[in-house]
């Protein structure tokens, strides 16, 4: 299993994971990770989750947006840097 400090967007009852990159033309390279091994394990102050990963559609990401950039408003900043469509994980419980 490998550990990587990721911030996450608290989302109902799991979180959301923004690969943003800065708003680079590139995906990070956590992103390919997740998108071929989505069961994942959170931990935060000693608690821990276990969730599955899925890509957010092009449908849901109107909806989440505004709630990751609530919780980190440089994403909005990020999103008009790139061409890219930067990937939401939706994580959900196993």
């Amino acid at each position: 299993r490998i550990t990587i400090p990721l911030m996450y967007v608290p989302y109902e009852d799991g979180v959301l994971l923004v690969a943003s990159r800065g708003g680079s033309p590139h995906h990070p390279v956590w992103y390919h990770n997740i998108a071929k091994n989505p069961e994942i394990l959170v931990r935060h102050r000693g608690s821990e989750m276990e969730l599955h990963a899925r890509l957010a559609t092009a449908e849901e990401k109107p909806k989440l947006w505004p709630i990751c950039d609530s919780h980190y408003a440089p994403y909005a900043d990020y999103r008009a840097r790139t061409d890219r469509d930067i990937p939401i994980f939706v994580c959900e419980p196993a």
